[in-house]
């Protein structure tokens, strides 16, 4: 294992972690390939902050390339909703471009 997930693992196991270090521990298990891990902290990050924008590209990107059309879309479509809510202009066009490239289920 990681120093960096080990650490990222220690953080989040703590009541006090902020969205910012479960998104890192989503991203530290996706750079290893490792979907099912990334989607739950990537879930876990949307049961605590629903409203954090970049997850929801990360999130929908690794699912598309895991062949995992249906979730990716679901993830990239509140993901467009959220940015929007937010103001998010280029979040929502970048994720309205990935989700356009996806081909249909």
């Amino acid at each position: 294992m990681s120093k960096r997930l080990e650490m990222l693992q220690k953080l989040t196991a703590s009541a006090a972690a902020d969205s910012f270090t479960w998104y890192a521990l989503a991203l530290e298990y996706k750079s290893q390939e490792r979907v099912d891990d990334a989607l739950g902290a990537f879930l876990r990050l949307r049961q605590l902050d629903p409203g954090y924008v970049p997850m929801y590209l990360m999130a929908g990107s690794m699912l598309q390339s895991a062949g995992r059309i249906k979730e990716a879309r679901e993830w990239i479509t509140t993901g467009i909703d959220k940015a929007r809510l937010k103001g998010d202009d280029h979040a929502a066009s970048e994720m309205s471009d990935l989700l356009d490239s996806i081909s249909s289920p």
